[in-house]
């Protein structure tokens, strides 16, 4: 199964917005933007899926892509 990675400032509404996934996993803050687009650009190139980048950062997020989730946002 695949896995979706995302940053966001808001983590509930995220998490909501992209289904309520049962796995979802919520990174400590980063402390700053560099470190949260480092953390997602090497989840990407290890095989994880992920959507288009927005000012977000200070939650890295991930979770299992399944016919219940939402990867549009």
């Amino acid at each position: 199964m695949a896995q979706y990675v995302g940053l966001t400032d808001d983590p509930e509404k995220r998490k909501e917005l992209h289904g309520n996934p049962e796995d979802w996993e919520l990174m400590d803050p980063f402390e700053n933007e560099r470190e949260a687009r480092n953390w997602e650009m090497l989840k990407r190139i290890s095989g994880f899926k992920g959507g288009e980048r927005t000012g977000e950062w200070k939650y890295g997020f991930i979770y299992t892509i399944t016919i219940k989730t939402n990867e549009s946002i």
